[in-house]
């Protein structure tokens, strides 16, 4: 079952018509043109010092970036829930940060909740310089609207924690608080994130050492749960070449301890480029070479005339790792403006554990 709050046609307005998308593309291109020319924005180079809490703010120099939480959850019955949480920003154009109305920042959120047996989402657009979405620092607080990931006084900047989340859409809300007592993780290199051997790259870092309480209510049956979450943050200029077309992306916790973060980008010609980072308990991160790793889809849903490759294996001989992940809900179709497939997944294999699975340009 999906169920999705549209927004508004004044927000749709002021936010797709003055980013000059009357027509909305459904590819993982659509929102910021990420494989577009990225002149007059900032370039994405390698060496970067991260510097936090001020990386965990906005950098409205570059094009695209997003604040995006994931949550594999259980209730007190050992029933399964997943929760997505995220908010992008996009530059319409280049230049000096104009005030108010003018201001060039467009802010779009997405949020979701899934269970075996049901999937809901909602959507939101604000426009940059009025207040009604943003990130400040210092307390750390990331909104759109009433939707909310607030960090408060006691925030641990290097682990950007503890956290309180909230959201709600049609027949859905949460509010989990996240934790965690390890240090973020730099992705890719150092921070340093390929996404093309062409000069495309992405600043990227994660903590997927988040543990989870809280409340999720669907209808009016409200359940307490816990679990573990994963946030990732990044921001780039153009992430995508021109010829790639979407991206397939897991995040996964396994029962031993370590994550992975795996992904790989698809080409016009049937090609893909693949990436990802191997982590250790300790929070030690390796990047894992595209020629190291096998990801192949296993099985198929249709939705809305798509056919969305949901199961799949996933191989990594230099780590003993393959596997073959299951959706918790095949249906988990996030049908926003830009729609793509988001959903909590297990893995059996060589390893066993949770996780979640991005699909875009389906």
């Amino acid at each position: 079952m999906n169920d999705s709050v549209r927004i508004s046609r004044r927000a749709f307005a002021g936010g797709l018509g003055l980013l000059g998308l009357g027509r909305v593309p459904a590819l993982a291109q659509g929102f910021a043109g990420l494989g577009e020319n990225a002149e007059g924005f900032a370039p994405v180079v390698p060496g970067k010092t991260f510097a936090f809490p001020a990386d965990h703010g906005p950098h409205p120099g570059f094009r695209i970036e997003w604040w995006y939480v994931t949550a594999n959850l259980k209730d007190s019955t050992g029933a399964a829930y997943g929760a997505q949480w995220t908010l992008f920003r996009q530059a319409s154009r280049p230049g000096a940060q104009q005030e108010g109305w003018a201001n060039q920042q467009i802010w779009m959120g997405h949020a979701a909740v899934t269970r075996a047996d049901i999937h809901r989402y909602s959507e939101a657009f604000a426009r940059g310089g009025v207040g009604q979405a943003g990130v400040e620092t210092k307390p750390f607080q990331a909104w759109i609207d009433s939707w909310e990931m607030r960090g408060g006084e006691a925030m641990r900047a290097a682990m950007l924690a503890p956290l309180e989340l909230t959201a709600s859409g049609a027949g859905f809300s949460y509010t989990l608080r996240l934790d965690a007592d390890r240090p973020l993780v730099l992705q890719g290199n150092a921070g340093y994130s390929r996404k093309s051997e062409r000069g495309q790259a992405s600043y990227y870092y994660s903590q997927p050492f988040f543990k989870v309480t809280g409340r999720i209510s669907i209808g009016d049956k409200p359940a307490e749960v816990a679990g573990l979450a994963w946030m990732d943050r990044e921001w780039s200029s153009q992430p995508l070449a021109p010829d790639q077309t979407g991206w397939d992306w897991f995040s996964l916790h396994l029962d031993s301890g370590e994550k992975l973060m795996l992904y790989r980008l698809r080409q016009k010609d049937g090609r893909a480029d693949l990436f990802g980072n191997w982590i250790e308990p300790d929070g030690r991160s390796s990047e894992i070479a595209s020629g190291d790793n096998t990801m192949t889809p296993t099985a198929s849903t249709e939705i809305e005339d798509r056919k969305v490759p949901t199961g799949w294996r996933i191989v990594i001989p230099a780590r003993g790792l393959r596997i073959e992940t299951t959706p918790l809900n095949a249906m988990s179709w996030m049908g926003t403006s830009f729609p793509y497939w988001e959903g909590p997944i297990s893995f059996a294999g060589s390893h066993a554990g949770l996780g979640y699975l991005e699909l875009t340009g389906y």
